[in-house]
């Protein structure tokens, strides 16, 4: 086993122990490493586990603090976790202590493990966040929600710039203001801030084609800058006023407003002041709008956590300019043994490991590492960032609040798990299964007579719908006749479980997880039950694609089929070894359940279908010939008029194109006259 020194001082033991090492720090520029010879080899080698093996780390392990991960023998990443000291808090693993079952568990597992030695406590922290979030190890506590949050930009590259919602990379040049808690608040603040300021939401080609003012121009949302209705000197003074009202100068946009209004109404020019009336009306219902806006709180994010029955949820409140920009509940995997205070701690710095940070944080309770934490997060954030508890005053209320729909959402949660739990042992014991499902898997397919079919797939569990599963599968055998929906399954069905097959390998079905078990489990690769869309007819395909890959024992398929006239309550299922089938009483909860799984993945394929069908109706000509990208392809449509235009154009017109040499306009020649062997 070898160490070598990382380029910012620390250690990084196991020269295997990052996949993706640039993560960390960046390679270093000039050969500066340490290697470390352990004369007699790693510990897993010698064929230590658990306690034995950890101690064997323990002996060569500094004193100084870092990062240590805990591997199994397939080498997945069982925990990830930071210490001030390694040596002092790894060997607790090795002491033999009484810990709860599921670290007793974790350490019997634990075939390998990893270190990073880091300068600093902090920068420990910092990268414990971003090794769980990177490798979800099951034993840490792991925040599934992990969306990014919507801004709203102002565009900064533009004569007239735009007020639009962004999500991602801060690629495009402008100003970014959030975050807000959900794509549905930024639209109805954007909404109202097209009355207030009037600004522009079209993308720039749309601005660049317009002849005349658009329909949002008539109803008074936009300005009017792409036919000049407004001159780019008033434009700009309407994006400063958005700026500052956006940057929490709200009162000074209103004053300014205010004194115009006054200022045309003495002037008896009463159109004018009317048209301010209304802007300093929309800005008010922005304001009123934003639920509650404590004048103390200027910019925070407030948590606040109910820990109950085993199930965790954090509610988190986004305040900014003074203003309350949504809120969002979050249900982090965790340890159902560990306190409220222990799974706030853990996820704060996941939740901050790729968001920007205000210069406050509120807490509904205190947290072990709240000062580590508030330097940690002040060091990423680049300026002061202060982590409090507040205990009385107007903050106090704010933290109450949260706590509050804290509680309410943990409430429905509770009740919706346990509904579905309900279901999915309905579900079992109905259709005869040796075990409750955790995954369900259900397909349908979607064409118009048979052109730009598509296969969906949607997976619901314990939890209800878990939508980063779904899949789509463009159809690409040119085999099928259109409109077959049985060589379609067939093929959806081979492409699925083929590569299944491939990736995991054969499910282990010889005995049930118990509770404690399925407590740390991951969500399963491979489902228990699949539904297809279909009857008789169906079944046989799938069957036999099932026994084709050898699979027919670790999957149960169940066919799901229309009744008579189509009418929902009256769906026949076809499970496996049952002749003909059978139904539901109407008014069965499983019945139920059934139909609105089979609804979603109904809504899903025709939603891919529809995206796929959109796709290929505005595709171009163009964009089949290599070489011809953005620029080439307008600059060819604006000289021509349409693709059809530039397929008949010779190549002396085509050379006549600005950035269209002799050589690009015989490949675009060649490509639409191919028999020409011109």
């Amino acid at each position: 086993m070898t160490a070598r020194k990382l380029p910012d001082g620390g250690i990084l033991f196991d020269d295997e122990s990052l996949d993706d090492e640039e993560d960390i720090s960046p390679a270093p520029e000039s050969p500066s490493q340490l290697d470390i010879d352990w004369n007699e080899g790693s510990a897993a080698e010698n064929g230590l586990r658990g306690q034995d093996l950890i101690a064997e780390f323990v002996k060569r392990l500094p004193n100084g603090p870092g990062v240590y991960r805990m591997l199994n023998e397939a080498g997945d990443v069982l925990y990830v976790g930071k210490a001030r000291s390694l040596k002092k808090r790894v060997s607790n693993y090795a002491q033999g202590r009484v810990h709860s079952n599921r670290i007793a568990r974790m350490v019997r597992e634990t075939a390998h493990m990893e270190f990073v030695t880091t300068r600093t406590e902090t920068e420990a922290l910092l990268l414990e966040a971003n090794l769980i979030k990177r490798l979800r190890p099951r034993f840490n506590v792991l925040l599934r929600d992990d969306k990014s949050f919507p801004y709203i930009l102002v565009t900064g590259d533009h004569r007239a710039p735009a007020i639009v919602k962004h999500r991602g990379a801060r690629a495009r040049k402008g100003d970014y203001f959030g975050p807000f808690a959900s794509a549905s608040a930024v639209g109805r603040t954007i909404n109202s801030l097209q009355r207030a300021f009037l600004l522009r939401t079209c993308t720039d080609s749309v601005f660049e084609t317009r002849t005349r003012p658009c329909l949002l121009y008539q109803i008074k949302r936009c300005a009017g800058p792409c036919t000049h209705e407004i001159s780019d000197e008033a434009y700009a003074q309407l994006v400063s006023e958005t700026r500052d009202f956006l940057s929490g100068r709200s009162q000074k946009v209103k004053q300014t407003i205010a004194a115009a209004m006054n200022e045309a109404a003495e002037d008896l020019d009463f159109e004018r002041a009317a048209v301010y009336r209304d802007r300093l009306a929309a800005l008010s219902h922005v304001q009123s709008h934003q639920g509650i806006n404590p004048a103390s709180v200027e910019e925070a994010d407030v948590f606040a956590i109910h820990h109950e029955g085993g199930i965790s949820c954090i509610q988190v409140f986004f305040f900014r300019t003074g203003q309350n920009w949504g809120n969002r509940a979050y249900f982090p995997k965790a340890d159902p043994q560990l306190t409220g205070a222990e799974v706030l701690n853990a996820f704060l710095a996941q939740f901050y490991d790729d968001k920007p940070c205000p210069r406050q944080i509120l807490l509904s309770e205190t947290v072990e590492e709240m000062e580590l934490l508030a330097q940690a997060l002040s060091e990423r954030a680049g300026h002061r960032v202060s982590i409090t508890v507040p205990q009385r005053g107007e903050k106090k209320d704010v933290v109450d609040h949260v706590l509050g729909n804290a509680r309410e959402a943990h409430g429905r949660k509770l009740a919706e798990t346990a509904s579905q739990e309900r279901l999915l042992k309905g579900l079992a014991e109905t259709f005869k299964l040796p075990y409750v499902p955790r995954r369900i898997e259900i397909y349908d397919n979607s064409h118009i007579m048979g052109t730009n079919a598509v296969g969906g797939m949607v997976v619901a569990g314990p939890e209800g719908f878990v939508k980063n599963q779904y899949r789509k599968f463009n159809i690409k055998s040119t085999d099928i006749t259109p409109g077959d929906d049985f060589g379609m399954m067939r093929e959806v069905m081979t492409r699925r479980f083929s590569r299944l097959l491939k990736e995991e390998g054969l499910p282990d079905r010889s005995a049930a997880p118990s509770t404690e078990d399925l407590a740390d489990m991951p969500f399963p690769a491979w489902p228990d039950v699949i539904l297809i869309d279909g009857g008789q007819g169906q079944m046989t395909a799938v069957r036999s694609i099932l026994d084709e890959l050898g699979i027919t024992d670790h999957v149960i398929a169940i066919g799901v089929a229309k009744g008579v006239d189509r009418d929902a309550g009256r769906e026949r299922f076809f499970p496996p070894g049952v002749a003909g089938g059978f139904t539901l009483p109407p008014r069965d909860p499983v019945l139920y359940f059934i139909q609105r799984m089979r609804d979603e993945a109904h809504r899903f394929a025709i939603g891919s279908h529809r995206a796929r069908r959109k796709k290929e109706m505005v595709k171009n000509p163009l964009d089949e010939i290599g070489g011809i990208g953005p620029s080439r392809k307008r600059a060819l449509l604006k000289h021509f008029g349409t693709a059809k235009a530039v397929s008949r154009a010779a190549v002396a017109d085509l050379m006549a194109v600005e950035g269209i040499s002799e050589a690009m306009a015989r490949t675009i020649y060649g490509h639409f006259h191919e028999s020409d062997g011109s």
